[in-house]
């Protein structure tokens, strides 16, 4: 990945704490082994495993990560997570009703941990600062219609395998499928993030996302997306530090795909994306909490699947700000830009 301006502190590309701009990442090596339960086998699992740099952004608080290492870019940690580890039972009520216990990735959002998976290589912003990764807890899916299912269950929170407060958190989603050509879902998380030491009194501050994901792949060689999301947390901690009154926060924003096949080997996909943060309390590592931040993106990626599971990615990358928010210089660190531009090329291999 190449930077055209200048990257901050210690080479990465602020508000893309995924992207190092130092010539060569060595990103992840992933082993995965899963298998969803079924009326023959019941019982199922998933445990993955994966090591590189975009390990220590993935962890959870109590899996290689402790309290006194926090993000975005968790340097203390190990460079190797666990980012899914759960089991599965089909129980045979009604249509099948799956419960799931242990760690997995998040119901919400379009893109995924796992960067090969996403249309783009670099992450969108809603998915770096605006929602969780993984989450731990149970969860319970049922098909009431073979075109719509509900999920229900009770989390650790936004990447809290060890609870940091002792509170549960409500999380579920809707997914209408209509066709197999198209899909939407509706996921939502609700409860108390903050540490008992930030909340106020007796209050519970409550953190809260609304997401929601539309996919249609309807035209031939063509895949759609949009994916936007609603946020916000009450007396949040960053707010309350700079003595703001009214402490409440919110943010999200909208992400749009759009993809082309050439061939059966070349696909290329474009992204725009708008991220709104009014309290500046996502932006924060880079503009002092309490400043609106809107962010804007457009993403060009070229994939080739050059032999077998081995693919190349070729990538430019614009992002802009209403206000300075890259290139973090000087003593203290200060943002000096309100645009950079990145090239990548990116190469993965998939076995399976």
């Amino acid at each position: 990945m190449w930077n055209l301006g200048k990257s901050g502190r210690g080479d990465v590309n602020e508000l893309r704490f995924y992207d190092h701009d130092n010539g060569y990442t060595f990103n992840a090596v992933e082993f995965s082994v899963k298998k969803d339960p079924s009326e023959q086998y019941r019982l199922g699992y998933g445990v993955v495993l994966t090591a590189g740099v975009d390990s220590q952004k993935n962890h959870s608080l109590g899996v290689f990560r402790d309290r006194d290492d926090q993000g975005p870019f968790f340097r203390n940690t190990e460079k190797i997570d666990l980012p899914e580890a759960y089991a599965s039972y089909l129980v045979p009520v009604g249509n099948g009703l799956t419960v799931k216990a242990g760690k997995w990735a998040t119901l919400i959002g379009y893109e995924v941990y796992e960067s090969p998976k996403n249309l783009n290589f670099s992450r969108s912003f809603l998915y770096t600062i605006g929602t969780p990764y993984t989450h731990t807890g149970l969860l319970a899916t049922y098909p009431i219609t073979p075109w719509f299912s509900v999920s229900v269950g009770f989390t650790n929170g936004w990447d809290n395998a060890d609870n940091n407060n002792g509170y549960l958190r409500p999380i579920g989603s809707f997914a209408f499928t209509p066709s197999d050509k198209l899909s939407a879902t509706v996921s939502y998380l609700f409860g108390p993030e903050q540490n008992r030491d930030q909340m106020r009194g007796h209050d519970i501050n409550n953190r809260w996302v609304v997401d929601t994901t539309i996919v249609y792949t309807g035209i031939d060689r063509v895949t759609l997306a949009v994916n936007f999301d609603f946020a916000g947390e009450e007396n949040e901690p960053a707010l309350v530090a700079v003595g703001r009154r009214n402490a409440n926060s919110s943010w999200g924003g909208i992400a749009g795909y759009a993809g082309y096949d050439w061939t059966k080997a070349l696909r290329a996909v474009l992204r725009l994306e708008y991220f709104y943060d009014p309290q500046g309390v996502r932006s924060s590592e880079t503009v002092p909490a309490g400043k609106n931040v809107d962010l804007f993106e457009v993403t060009a990626t070229a994939e080739y699947k050059i032999w077998r599971g081995l693919v190349g990615r070729l990538e430019f990358r614009h992002d802009e700000a209403n206000r300075k928010a890259f290139s973090l210089q000087g003593n203290p660190p200060t943002a000096t830009a309100s645009a950079q531009n990145t090239i990548t090329l990116a190469v993965y291999y998939s076995f399976f």
